[in-house]
Protein backbone atom coordinates (compact mmCIF):
# COMPACT_ATOMS: atom_id res chain seq x y z
CA UNK A 1 0.00 0.00 0.00
CA UNK A 2 1.33 3.41 -0.96
CA UNK A 3 1.52 6.00 1.80
CA UNK A 4 1.50 9.60 0.62
CA UNK A 5 3.21 11.64 3.31
CA UNK A 6 4.93 14.57 1.64
CA UNK A 7 4.14 17.44 -0.70
CA UNK A 8 4.89 16.81 -4.36
CA UNK A 9 5.93 19.50 -6.81
CA UNK A 10 2.92 20.96 -8.62
CA UNK A 11 4.53 20.19 -11.97
CA UNK A 12 4.90 16.47 -11.07
CA UNK A 13 2.80 14.09 -13.16
CA UNK A 14 0.38 12.14 -10.96
CA UNK A 15 0.32 8.33 -10.99
CA UNK A 16 -3.12 8.27 -9.37
CA UNK A 17 -5.84 10.49 -7.95
CA UNK A 18 -8.42 10.51 -5.20
CA UNK A 19 -11.65 12.47 -4.73
CA UNK A 20 -12.28 13.31 -1.08
CA UNK A 21 -14.92 15.29 0.82
CA UNK A 22 -13.82 18.07 3.18
CA UNK A 23 -13.84 15.93 6.35
CA UNK A 24 -11.31 13.51 4.82
CA UNK A 25 -9.14 16.27 3.33
CA UNK A 26 -8.64 17.84 6.76
CA UNK A 27 -7.68 14.64 8.62
CA UNK A 28 -3.99 13.93 9.15
CA UNK A 29 -4.23 10.18 8.61
CA UNK A 30 -6.77 8.58 6.34
CA UNK A 31 -7.09 5.35 4.39
CA UNK A 32 -8.30 6.07 0.87
CA UNK A 33 -9.63 4.21 -2.15
CA UNK A 34 -7.91 5.60 -5.21
CA UNK A 35 -10.01 6.75 -8.17
CA UNK A 36 -10.47 4.36 -11.11
CA UNK A 37 -10.14 1.26 -8.90
CA UNK A 38 -6.39 1.75 -8.54
CA UNK A 39 -6.41 0.26 -5.04
CA UNK A 40 -6.08 1.42 -1.46
CA UNK A 41 -3.51 3.89 -0.12
CA UNK A 42 -2.86 6.01 2.93
CA UNK A 43 -2.43 9.73 3.46
CA UNK A 44 -0.28 10.87 6.39
CA UNK A 45 0.10 14.66 6.57
CA UNK A 46 0.46 17.03 9.53
CA UNK A 47 -2.73 17.25 11.55
CA UNK A 48 -4.92 20.21 10.64
CA UNK A 49 -3.45 20.68 7.17
CA UNK A 50 -6.27 20.98 4.65
CA UNK A 51 -5.66 19.24 1.34
CA UNK A 52 -7.08 21.41 -1.42
CA UNK A 53 -8.32 20.55 -4.89
CA UNK A 54 -5.28 20.20 -7.14
CA UNK A 55 -2.77 19.51 -4.35
CA UNK A 56 -0.27 16.75 -5.01
CA UNK A 57 1.31 14.40 -2.49
CA UNK A 58 4.19 11.97 -2.96
CA UNK A 59 5.07 8.62 -1.43
CA UNK A 60 8.55 7.64 -0.28
CA UNK A 61 9.04 5.63 -3.48
CA UNK A 62 8.13 8.58 -5.72
CA UNK A 63 4.50 7.92 -6.64
CA UNK A 64 2.43 11.10 -6.96
CA UNK A 65 -1.21 11.48 -5.86
CA UNK A 66 -3.50 14.22 -7.19
CA UNK A 67 -6.17 15.43 -4.73
CA UNK A 68 -9.66 16.32 -5.96
CA UNK A 69 -12.26 18.03 -3.76
CA UNK A 70 -15.30 15.78 -4.02
CA UNK A 71 -18.67 17.50 -4.50
CA UNK A 72 -20.72 17.28 -1.31
CA UNK A 73 -23.88 18.68 0.20
CA UNK A 74 -23.34 22.39 0.85
CA UNK A 75 -25.60 25.32 1.48
CA UNK A 76 -25.03 28.35 -0.73
CA UNK A 77 -26.26 31.67 0.70
CA UNK A 78 -26.18 34.69 -1.58
CA UNK A 79 -27.19 38.32 -1.84
CA UNK A 80 -26.23 41.37 -3.89
CA UNK A 81 -26.50 43.59 -0.79
CA UNK A 82 -22.94 44.10 0.55
CA UNK A 83 -24.06 45.07 4.07
CA UNK A 84 -26.37 42.06 4.32
CA UNK A 85 -23.56 39.82 3.05
CA UNK A 86 -21.15 41.20 5.67
CA UNK A 87 -23.78 40.68 8.37
CA UNK A 88 -24.30 37.07 7.23
CA UNK A 89 -20.55 36.39 7.27
CA UNK A 90 -20.36 37.82 10.79
CA UNK A 91 -23.14 35.57 12.08
CA UNK A 92 -21.76 32.42 10.45
CA UNK A 93 -18.23 33.22 11.69
CA UNK A 94 -19.57 33.88 15.17
CA UNK A 95 -20.61 30.22 15.22
CA UNK A 96 -17.06 29.09 14.31
CA UNK A 97 -18.39 27.39 11.19
CA UNK A 98 -16.06 26.55 8.32
CA UNK A 99 -17.10 28.75 5.40
CA UNK A 100 -16.10 29.31 1.79
CA UNK A 101 -16.49 32.98 0.86
CA UNK A 102 -16.90 34.25 -2.69
CA UNK A 103 -17.82 37.71 -4.04
CA UNK A 104 -21.54 37.66 -3.17
CA UNK A 105 -22.10 34.21 -1.71
CA UNK A 106 -20.88 32.00 1.06
CA UNK A 107 -20.92 28.22 1.29
CA UNK A 108 -20.85 25.91 4.28
CA UNK A 109 -21.51 22.23 4.82
CA UNK A 110 -25.27 21.85 4.73
CA UNK A 111 -26.85 22.89 8.03
CA UNK A 112 -30.59 23.56 8.17
CA UNK A 113 -30.25 25.76 11.28
CA UNK A 114 -27.82 28.10 9.49
CA UNK A 115 -30.02 27.92 6.38
CA UNK A 116 -33.01 29.15 8.39
CA UNK A 117 -30.99 31.90 10.11
CA UNK A 118 -29.56 33.26 6.85
CA UNK A 119 -32.94 33.05 5.11
CA UNK A 120 -34.48 35.05 7.96
CA UNK A 121 -31.79 37.72 7.44
CA UNK A 122 -32.86 38.00 3.79
CA UNK A 123 -30.31 35.90 1.91
CA UNK A 124 -31.27 33.37 -0.74
CA UNK A 125 -30.19 29.92 0.47
CA UNK A 126 -30.07 26.79 -1.70
CA UNK A 127 -28.60 23.32 -1.18
CA UNK A 128 -26.21 22.06 -3.85
CA UNK A 129 -23.59 19.41 -4.49
CA UNK A 130 -20.33 21.33 -4.74
CA UNK A 131 -16.66 20.88 -3.78
CA UNK A 132 -16.16 22.60 -0.40
CA UNK A 133 -12.99 24.69 -0.06
CA UNK A 134 -13.32 26.70 3.18
CA UNK A 135 -11.22 29.67 4.21
CA UNK A 136 -8.02 28.64 5.96
CA UNK A 137 -8.35 31.29 8.67
CA UNK A 138 -6.69 34.59 9.45
CA UNK A 139 -3.73 33.01 11.25
CA UNK A 140 -2.86 30.53 8.52
CA UNK A 141 0.68 31.18 7.38
CA UNK A 142 0.37 29.53 4.03
CA UNK A 143 -0.52 26.18 2.62
CA UNK A 144 1.60 23.36 3.97
CA UNK A 145 4.15 25.46 5.80
CA UNK A 146 3.49 24.82 9.47
CA UNK A 147 6.18 25.97 11.85
CA UNK A 148 5.40 24.38 15.18
CA UNK A 149 3.86 27.17 17.22
CA UNK A 150 0.54 28.88 17.52
CA UNK A 151 -0.33 32.53 17.25
CA UNK A 152 -3.01 32.66 19.91
CA UNK A 153 -2.62 34.53 23.16
CA UNK A 154 -1.18 32.54 26.02
CA UNK A 155 -1.72 34.74 29.05
CA UNK A 156 -3.33 33.20 32.11
CA UNK A 157 -6.96 34.24 31.69
CA UNK A 158 -9.56 31.89 30.32
CA UNK A 159 -12.72 32.51 28.37
CA UNK A 160 -15.55 30.35 27.15
CA UNK A 161 -17.00 29.97 23.67
CA UNK A 162 -20.00 27.84 24.59
CA UNK A 163 -22.43 30.62 25.49
CA UNK A 164 -24.07 33.32 23.41
CA UNK A 165 -25.03 35.60 26.29
CA UNK A 166 -23.28 38.29 28.28
CA UNK A 167 -23.42 38.08 32.06
CA UNK A 168 -21.88 41.23 33.60
CA UNK A 169 -21.43 39.40 36.91
CA UNK A 170 -19.04 36.94 35.23
CA UNK A 171 -16.74 39.61 33.76
CA UNK A 172 -14.44 41.92 35.71
CA UNK A 173 -13.75 45.51 34.73
CA UNK A 174 -10.76 44.49 32.58
CA UNK A 175 -13.03 42.39 30.37
CA UNK A 176 -11.78 39.08 31.76
CA UNK A 177 -13.98 36.43 33.34
CA UNK A 178 -14.20 36.81 37.08
CA UNK A 179 -12.42 34.11 39.03
CA UNK A 180 -13.24 32.63 42.39
CA UNK A 181 -9.50 32.58 43.18
CA UNK A 182 -8.16 35.25 45.57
Amino acid sequence: MWVFDRTAAQEADPDCSVSLPYDKRVRGRVRIHLDNDQGVAGIHVPRGELLRDGDKLASADGHVLLIHAEPESVSVASTDNALLFARACYHVGNRHTQVQIESNRLMYLHDHVLDDMLSSLGLTVVSQQWPFEPESGAYAVGHGHGHGHGHGHSDEHHHRHDTDHYDPHQVNRNGHEASSKC
